[in-house]
């Protein structure tokens, strides 16, 4: 059987991101006994890849084929790999590999994800020693490290699981770590591709109470199909902020932009509560409050990026067992570009997955 050809869409120039991604072959990087090769059958958009596509967070090492909610299938296997094997249908999100050294606080105590010596993520990044970039996952096969590739649960779609790579493990990690369960009281604010995901695990996790938070009521049926308790319309409620004040535990942003009033929305903190930041906004820049709403409040601030291997495991055994469906729509790999688009017009409700019309007809080795 012939080697693998990896091919995939590529983005040339911030350009690309307007839907101008060109077909193209890459050099994935080296291989070594630590890697899985995956054939995509499916991979999920996220708002990042315009981001990256852009340069929106820093220089982007073009050529840049991004996607980093994978699922496909192992075919092949490092002799190093344990927990996977050839024709197993697995995923990988939006980090390849961390250091996991023993002596590093964050891999050693199950915090990977925030790892301090290394970073390689799943596309735009690259390896140490020389093995060279990361390309992700639109595109007909994929190469990572180990580490962060897990194996899909039976009973989860792989429509349903791919965008839980990143979308669902921004806000289930936060969730999870803070305390989401029975006894809280939980608002996710921004109800759209991360933040639908926010309702779906809050509710699953237990939480006595879910509130969706958005601009306008349009969302509210959708909130409520999701599962929440209340809705809050920030723009259609005048005093809301004065109405629902001191209602939560643990609140969830999901929103990457600096122009929001943060004041308004720690109102609705209690003592001692929690709010995670999980939105990136572009330019990095938080959005300005005042001091001395968060030492009167006793509220807690705090950031989180994606989630460890283990927590990706159990969030995704978690949604199988309880059947969580992602709201998502199916695309054609072949119409990426116009996918893109529409997902920066705002059409996404809540996700898309590039579903790889190609996949299965693919001549791949397995030979280690």
């Amino acid at each position: 059987m012939a080697a693998t050809k990896f091919e995939g869409w590529l983005g040339h120039s911030p350009e690309s991101a307007d839907g101008k991604m060109e077909w193209g072959s890459f050099e994935p990087k080296k291989w070594t006994e630590d890697d899985v090769d995956i054939e995509v059958s499916h991979c999920g958009i996220c708002g990042s890849d315009l981001h990256m596509l852009r340069a929106d967070w820093g220089p982007t090492p073009y050529p840049c084929c991004v996607g980093h909610e994978i699922v496909g299938k192992a075919v092949r296997v490092g002799n190093n790999v344990k927990h996977v094997k050839v024709g197993d249908r697995v995923g990988v999100g939006a980090q390849s590999r961390t250091c996991q050294e023993p002596d590093c606080p964050e891999c050693s105590s199950g915090h990977d994800s925030h790892c301090q010596r290394l970073m390689v993520n799943t596309y735009g990044s690259f390896y140490p020693n020389n093995e060279g970039k990361s390309y992700g996952g639109y595109a007909n096969h994929n190469r990572s490290n180990k580490q962060f590739v897990v194996p899909i649960p039976e009973g989860l779609s792989s429509t349903d699981a791919a965008p839980m790579l990143c979308g669902g493990i921004t806000v289930y990690s936060p969730l999870r770590r803070n305390g989401c369960g029975p006894g809280k009281s939980v608002g996710i604010i921004g109800v759209g591709g991360l933040g639908h995901f926010g309702i779906l695990f809050a509710k699953a996790l237990g939480a006595d109470k879910v509130v969706g938070i958005s601009r306008r009521s349009s969302k509210r049926d959708d909130v409520l199909k999701l599962g929440a308790d209340e809705y809050i319309a920030t723009e259609d409620e005048p005093n809301w902020h004065k109405t629902h004040a001191r209602s939560l535990d643990l609140v969830i942003n999901t929103i990457g932009s600096s122009g929001i009033s943060l004041e308004k929305y720690f109102s609705l903190l209690r003592f001692g509560g929690d709010f995670v930041q999980v939105g990136a906004p572009d330019g990095a820049e938080f959005p300005k409050f005042n001091i001395f709403m968060l030492l009167a409040g006793g509220f807690k601030i705090s950031g989180s990026p994606t989630g460890a291997p283990w927590e990706i495991k159990e969030m995704l055994q978690l949604a199988a067992d309880k059947g969580i469906k992602t709201w998502a729509e199916e695309r054609p790999m072949k119409e990426a570009n116009k996918a893109l688009i529409d997902l920066e017009l705002g059409k996404a409700r809540y996700r898309y997955v590039l579903v790889n019309e190609n996949f299965g007809k693919h001549e791949t080795s397995t030979k280690l």
